[in-house]
């Protein structure tokens, strides 16, 4: 079955491509179809709606989305990005 993830940061195009990339990279490795949706931050409340196992994101929500959420600060400071994409695995794998 194949797992939808939206990817977002603050325009929609730099952040949220390298980490679609790299989400979309490690779900290859483990065996995850997986289907990335980037937008802007501010675009995920009507984004969410069309569907999602997951959100990663650079920013801090306001709203809960009622899938998880994981915050990608990580793939803009490429510091901790090993563990962000563990977090990310082990929710899409669950679901």
């Amino acid at each position: 079955m194949t797992k939808t993830v939206i990817v977002s940061c603050g325009t929609g195009i730099a952040t949220s491509t390298v980490a679609a990339k790299a989400i979309e990279d490690a779900c290859k490795a483990a065996g995850i179809d997986v289907v990335t949706r980037q937008c802007k931050a501010s675009e995920i409340p009507v984004v969410v709606q069309q569907g999602a196992d997951l959100i990663v994101t650079t920013s801090q929500l306001r709203f809960d989305p009622g899938i998880p959420v994981v915050k990608g600060l990580a793939f803009l400071t490429g510091m901790g990005v090993d563990a962000v994409v563990k977090e990310i695995l082990d929710i899409l794998n669950k679901e």
